[in-house]
């Protein structure tokens, strides 16, 4: 494969044995390395270089490996491979959960990763997924997902992060509509999936501090029965 058309893949591990053992493979085998060594540097490469697949670590400096995942599922479904010197199988779940497309141990053989990074680059071919970017900027309301900042005509609106969870969560399905029932579980978890009275306090909430009229909406749509819709600029 010629450099211009490998794959990219981004590597955030702040062990630089790891990320030095991992450049030299994967350019060995064709493909374009990128290198970050914290949670906040992978995310903003993750945002602004649009890898084909992250290799990410769960032990970082300055965020948990599966906190990153979680942020990085709001906006993006690049492929996911996690990597953990924790070899619980309660702590692949967790991975598996949060959106992680496989997880591998350390120490790994570089030809065993080798081939499951291949199958899951196969696979994101064969399915390909829209990415949403990682900024939605309307000229009044902005949604920063790599800084988690909103912004309403200029001036910051200050969020919990239930209030952003759902907020972010509405917007990487713009234009569809989201169930009740999806967002409870995202947001809250699973056993959570009845309490519809959360839902409906954090989208007042948002609406309140949006100013958007829910006779009016400008971004937050209810449709009532089923759930909620981040309309993204379309006129009702």
């Amino acid at each position: 494969m010629n450099s211009a058309s490998a794959p990219r893949v981004l590597v955030i591990d702040d062990e630089m044995q790891i990320r030095r053992f991992l450049d030299i493979g994967l350019r060995a085998e064709g493909y374009q390395v990128l290198q970050a060594a914290t949670a906040a540097e992978g995310l903003a490469l993750a945002a602004t270089q649009s890898p084909d697949l992250i290799i990410l670590d769960i032990g970082l400096p300055d965020r948990e490996g599966h906190e990153v995942l979680a942020e990085l599922r709001q906006w993006s479904n690049v492929p996911v491979m996690m990597l953990s010197v924790r070899d619980s199988e309660s702590q692949k779940v967790r991975a598996l959960d949060h959106g992680a497309n496989d997880y591998v141990t350390k120490p790994f053989g570089i030809q065993e990763l080798m081939a499951r990074l291949r199958v899951l680059l196969r696979s994101r071919a064969a399915t390909p997924m829209a990415e949403v970017p990682p900024r939605y900027d309307d000229g009044h309301l902005v949604i920063d997902q790599v800084h988690r900042e909103v912004l309403l005509d200029g001036e910051p609106v200050a969020l919990t992060r239930k209030e952003y969870a759902v907020l972010a969560l509405l917007l990487r399905h713009a234009g569809r509509v989201v169930s009740q029932q999806q967002l409870l579980r995202e947001v809250w978890g699973a056993t959570h999936v009845q309490d519809t009275h959360y839902l409906r306090i954090v989208v007042g909430r948002l609406r309140q501090k949006l100013g958007d009229d829910p006779a009016a909406p400008r971004w937050l749509k209810t449709e009532p029965g089923v759930g909620y819709r981040f309309l993204a600029g379309e006129t009702d």
